[in-house]
């Protein structure tokens, strides 16, 4: 993959050495982080909304109800920015001021286009419903006519992005690593727990492997 041109939109001024522009790096951060937060600006006025994504080579999809706001504004054409963050554990320090997080995150730029397409919109909810759960759109009913209609996607090009990474220990001054404080890194990650049924669930529909096995290799095994 090739890296993104560096510019004045998407250089990391702070901190460059933990910059990164390839796009192996920025895609599989796009890809893990389960939420999205897009940023558009209307009247002066600017706007972050979580949102729920899907990538497909170089285009993000968002979708939602045709009302809404943001999906309006970005199919308008409006330049949009979008972040993605991975916490991957609290960096604790001796002094406060050095306490941190590791994190892998990544913030890109593009402008928007409503899907018109029957073809696009469906490959459009299939990435956005795999991304949420592997496995679930060849298992869940597929949408009908009607919910299409009720359902707007967006397709964002992703023409600029950077990402930034910190990992590793504390970086403490020197004269505070004699402190008796204890320093380090406590890791974290996104955990799946034990998945709960409806209460409405048929008597004897047992939970897909893919579902029991969430965000474990295992379930890639797994019958």
């Amino acid at each position: 993959m090739d890296d993104f041109a560096r510019t004045e939109r998407n250089k990391v001024k702070r901190l460059p050495q933990r910059a990164q522009y390839d796009k192996e790096t920025i895609y599989q951060i796009i890809d893990e982080a389960p939420v999205s937060h897009v940023g558009v600006a209307q009247n002066d006025q600017p706007t972050v909304i979580p949102m729920l994504h899907a990538r497909i080579g170089d285009t993000l999809y968002f979708h939602g109800a045709p009302a809404s706001r943001l999906l309006k504004l970005i199919a308008a054409g409006h330049p949009i920015s979008v972040a993605f963050t991975v916490l991957d554990g609290l960096v604790l320090a001796r002094s406060v001021f050095h306490h941190s997080v590791n994190y892998r995150s990544a913030v890109i730029f593009g402008t928007g286009k409503l899907v018109e397409s029957e073809a696009e919109k469906l490959a459009a909810l299939e990435a956005l419903t795999e991304h949420i759960a592997p496995g679930r759109w060849g298992d869940a009913r597929q949408p009908n006519g009607e919910e299409l209609d009720a359902t707007s996607v967006i397709a964002l090009r992703i023409e600029s992005a950077s990402a930034k990474i910190r990992t590793g220990p504390p970086s403490d001054d020197e004269a505070d690593y004699a402190l008796p404080v204890w320093a380090g890194v406590v890791p974290l990650h996104l955990q799946a727990l034990s998945p709960i049924d409806d209460p409405k669930l048929s008597s004897g529909i047992e939970v897909s492997s893919y579902v029991a096995y969430y965000g474990n290799d295992a379930r890639k095994d797994a019958s």
